[in-house]
């Protein structure tokens, strides 16, 4: 149960309490930033966000068990959903972010069906709402950076 408690807070970042979902979305940017700053290798980072959200969907179905339906500690969906906003993005302060203040304002007012995906069990529900604010601020970065607005 301490590994699911670890990964599904992101290292403890869950327990911070109002705000940590940020929190999270913020080390992820930066842990992001500096680990792709002297170069982007977008299969690796297809691997690492995919394993980041399968293991996210595990631990957070765990705990939930125990802290019951969509617990606010649990904060990995918001490093997934993070990290999908960065896929394909260049590396760069300006854009990271963008798309951090592009995954907030979908992860916070779940628009476009977001809300919906809450109705699936377990880890899915908790983690698929921010799956898609990611992917939703993901394609609005890419049309910024397509019509060089970024």
């Amino acid at each position: 149960m301490l590994f699911h408690k670890l990964i599904s807070t992101s290292l403890g970042i869950g327990y911070i309490g109002k705000g940590a979902g940020t929190v999270a979305a913020v080390a992820c940017c930066i842990c992001w930033y500096f680990a792709w700053a002297s170069g982007y290798h977008p299969v690796a980072a297809i691997i690492i966000t995919l394993l980041i959200t399968l293991i996210g969907v595990w631990s957070s179905t765990v705990v939930s068990k125990v802290w019951g339906k969509d617990p606010s500690r649990v904060v990995i969906d918001e490093v997934s959903g993070m990290c999908i906003s960065l896929l394909f993005v260049p590396v760069t302060l300006k854009c990271v972010i963008v798309a951090l203040v592009l995954f907030r304002f979908f992860d916070i007012v779940k628009p476009l069906f977001i809300k919906k995906m809450e109705i699936f069990p377990g880890g899915w529900g908790i983690m698929l709402d921010d799956v898609l604010a990611g992917i939703y601020a993901n394609i609005i970065l890419q049309a910024a950076i397509l019509f060089k607005l970024l």
